[in-house]
Parts: structure tokens; C-alpha cells; sequence
């Protein structure tokens, strides 16, 4: 299917890139245990690339050495290393950026309990599974990058995590790392129904609210009391890890994920986020239509969800495609998500089909898959789009991004070769059959009332 030569007598090790170089400061804040690393340039040479951040480019080349991209442009533009391994592809085949998937429960994860429904110190990354074939499919479906959060049966129900879907041994092979090598994530949320229900939980929106507002109160104090540790009369208080959490989000430096559906339950989430002053992304919004230009005029960015199958619960009935033209005539900033499983990460590309199909122009869907998500978890100077400089991130199709045709026959991750449709056992997974997934696969989303999703 691709055809290989190679220009140089000598390639260093021989073997494709594995593990993220560091190239940067970044790049060395994250753990990647895989020491088995290619030094040498790949130049990818021949496709059609979409590069996100600048017009497509026929008879592109991709030129990556150590997990970075060196070069991408027109092949009469590039400079081709001397000792580069050469993969010649079709005109027919493209190039784009690793799909960053904002909204994902691969890894059979499971988040807060039955005890309380605001548990901002629990923390995901502690039930992820990094043997699960949730991450085959997501590699099988073009993803690189990805939020894993808890469900949305808590008002509050946890940490989510970001990851990269780099080969590793532990979950510390996928973390992504700030500056000071703290682990990537945000705060998982919700209002509507799937929170509500006998005490100690609400049994109604509007105290569903009061209780977030009580909590982000309590840390507010709590952080008041920080900064006046010396005060003999309160004393410094005990170390509360919900609180820290808490005060992260007050502070800017963790990102709200709020599960929102319906029109009202949108506003209400946008009014807290006025009230306390974090930063906020929505997910799902099946009646963002009904609100865009408030959404817009809040500058707030919305991760979508568009499925084959509208349903399943009261709060989705009124999901519309064509809510993501809705968004995006309105101003707003849109990503997609898979919600995995209600949206199999294999299939992410039909999202951006969808949201053509009802009116979304075609660049806004692509950047919806790609660079749009990355900006949402503030990842958008590594990943999202091929420019010099960035992650080696990026997916080879047979076809347009766009055509129900098309197959992903690979996908890479920081230079190395993740998934590739060539494989035998990365097609079953592609393709699905006997063996082709665990028996506990689904075990991420589900975990009966606190995990449900949509």
C-alpha cells in the first residue's frame, strides 16, 4: 500500500522513531519510558497535505527527526535531508494533523463514587488502564491526543487527564506535562439530570447550582486563608486536596469541562462561569442552536458532540447537526468529541462529515478535529496542525478527510508509527471481528448511573 526507499546507505538504528525527543522544554516534561529511538529524518513525500494552518498542499512533503516536524510544503520547496528514509505516497493519498479528541472515556476508567456529588480530589488518571484496546481504537480512529475524563454523574466528579498516545508501558508514558512535570487535565462537570437524584445528591437543577456555588465559596475561603496563613485568628488550614483543585480552577490553571444539553442548563453553566471566573469549555450542547449567539457573545469555546443516532436520553432529544453551523455562523469556537463510547473513536471523522452535511464550511470542520481542540486544552503550541516545530502528530488516508470512502491506513504519534492498516492486527482492531477487543472494553463509560454520558 506505501511504498518505501530509502535514500541514504545508512539509517541510525534503522527502526521507525519511538517516544517523544526533547526538543524542547515541553517535550522533556513528558515521561515516555520507550528508549528504543530512530535519530534519522522520515520525509513522507507525494500526498496531498492538510496542514490546518495554511492552504493544502499538493504533492506535499512531511519531513520528521525526533518526534518534531522539521519541514511540510510543496516538494519543489523542501530541502530533504541527504540521509532521510524516503516514503513515497500516491497523489491520492493525504496527510493530517493527529485528531485531538477533547472528550473521551477510553482506558476503562472510572472517576468519583456514590459518597457526595462534588468530589473535585478524585483523580482519573488513577483508574486508567493503559493496557485497554480503547486506546487501539483511538489510534485506529486517527487519534493522537485526548482528554479521558470521568462521567458526568456528579455535579463534580473528578480530574480528567491528557494523554498522548505514545507506545508506553505505564500510564506515565502518555502523560502530557506542564513546565513545573505536574500531569495535564481539567476538571470534569456537569448540571441536568444525570446528576440528580436522591440525597446527598440534588434532586433539582437549581440546587444542583447552589451546590457548585457553595463549594467554589468554601474555596475561595479556603484560598483567602492560604494567602493569610500568618492570620492567629483563622490559622493556616488543613491541606484539603478537593479544595486545591478547587482553587486551581478559581486560579486559571485548570480548565472546566462542563457536560451540559439543554438551552437553560447551557446558561446556567455560562452564569457560574461569569460568577466565579474560571475558565470553561462545554461539551455536548445539544441545544447550543438555540443559544449560539449567547455562547458567542460569552467567548465561551464549545467541544461537540454530532451522532448517527439522536437519542437516548430526554436532555439529547433536540440534537441537531445542525448545531455546529449554528456555532459557527454565530462566532463561536467549536471542537468535536468522540464521548467514547457514544461516538467509537474509530469513527471520528464522520463528526466533521456530519457538520459539512448541515452547513459547516469545510476548513472550520477540519480545524474542529485538529487545532480547534488542541486551543481547548491549551495544548495548541505542540499539536494540531503540521508546521515546523510541532509534534510529529499525524494521520496518512487513502482519501478526503471528509468521504465515507476513506480509510485511515496510519497513524503516528511523535515520529513513531502507531497504527497501520497493513498490520494484521492493527485491521482487526480497525475493522473489528473475533479478538479484536477486550471483554472489558466498555468498561470506561458505562459504570452504571455515575458513568452515564451523553
Amino acid at each position: 500500500m506505501l511504498h518505501r526507499y530509502i535514500l541514504a546507505a545508512c539509517l541510525l538504528f534503522g527502526g521507525l522513531q519511538h517516544g517523544l525527543a526533547d526538543s524542547n522544554q515541553d517535550s522533556n516534561q513528558d515521561q515516555n519510558t520507550n528508549q528504543d529511538q530512530t535519530t534519522g529524518p522520515i520525509a513522507i513525500l507525494g500526498a496531498r497535505i492538510v496542514p490546518i494552518s495554511g492552504a493544502e498542499i499538493s504533492d506535499g512533503v512531511l519531513v520528521v527527526e525526533q518526534g518534531k516536524i522539521v519541514a511540510v510544503g510543496d516538494r519543489s520547496q523542501i530541502s530533504i535531508p541527504g540521509d532521510a528514509e524516503l516514503i513515497e505516497l500516491s497523489p491520492d493519498h493525504v496527510i493530517m494533523p493527529g485528531i485531538v479528541d477533547t472528550h473521551s472515556h477510553i482506558g476503562e476508567i472510572a472517576g468519583a463514587d456514590r459518597s457526595s456529588p462534588i468530589q473535585p480530589d478524585v483523580r482519573v488518571v488513577d483508574s486508567l488502564n493503559v493496557r485497554s484496546s480503547g486506546f487501539k481504537r483511538a489510534l485506529a480512529g486517527g487519534i493522537t491526543t485526548v482528554n479521558v475524563m470521568p462521567g458526568s454523574g456528579h455535579l463534580i466528579s473528578g480530574q480528567t487527564i491528557y494523554l498522548k498516545l505514545r507506545e508506553a508501558n505505564t500510564i506515565n508514558g502518555l502523560l502530557l506535562m506542564d513546565d513545573d512535570g505536574q500531569p495535564l487535565g481539567g476538571l470534569k462537570m456537569a448540571n441536568g439530570t444525570n446528576s440528580m437524584r436522591s440525597d446527598p445528591f440534588p434532586g433539582t437543577r437549581a440546587k444542583s447550582a447552589a451546590l457548585v456555588r457553595q463549594a467554589y465559596i468554601r474555596a475561595q475561603e479556603y484560598r483567602d486563608r492560604l494567602a493569610n496563613g500568618n492570620d492567629e485568628e483563622n490559622g493556616q488550614p488543613e491541606r484539603d486536596l478537593g479544595m486545591e483543585a478547587l482553587v486551581e480552577v478559581l486560579d486559571g490553571e485548570r480548565i472546566v469541562h462542563f457536560h451540559s444539553h439543554r438551552h437553560d442548563d447551557l446558561m446556567t453553566a455560562i452564569r457560574l462561569r461569569d460568577e466565579f471566573g474560571f475558565r470553561m469549555v462545554l461539551h455536548h450542547t445539544s441545544e447550543a442552536y438555540r443559544v449560539a449567539d449567547e455562547i458567542a457573545a460569552a467567548n465561551v469555546p464549545v467541544s461537540l458532540i454530532l451522532v448517527d443516532s439522536p437519542g437516548g436520553k430526554l436532555e439529547a432529544l433536540n440534537l441537531l447537526d445542525a448545531n455546529a453551523p449554528a456555532l459557527e455562523q454565530a462566532g463561536a469556537q467549536v471542537a468535536f468529541h468522540s464521548d467514547d463510547w457514544i461516538t467509537d473513536s474509530r469513527y471520528f471523522l464522520r463528526m466533521a462529515a456530519f457538520g459539512v452535511r448541515a452547513g459547516m464550511t469545510r476548513q472550520t470542520a477540519l480545524e474542529a478535529m485538529t487545532i480547534e481542540g488542541a486551543r481547548m486544552l491549551d495544548l495548541d503550541h505542540r499539536v494540531g496542525s503540521l508546521e515546523a516545530g510541532k509534534d510529529a502528530d499525524f494521520v496518512i488516508l487513502n482519501g478526503d478527510p471528509l468521504s465515507i470512502y476513506t480509510r485511515i491506513e496510519q497513524t503516528w504519534v511523535e515520529g513513531e508509527k502507531r497504527f497501520d492498516l497493513d498490520n494484521e492486527d492493527d485491521r482487526l482492531v480497525a475493522e473489528g471481528g473475533f479478538g479484536a477487543l477486550v471483554d472489558d472494553d466498555d468498561g470506561g463509560h458505562g459504570h452504571g448511573h455515575f458513568g452515564d454520558e451523553q
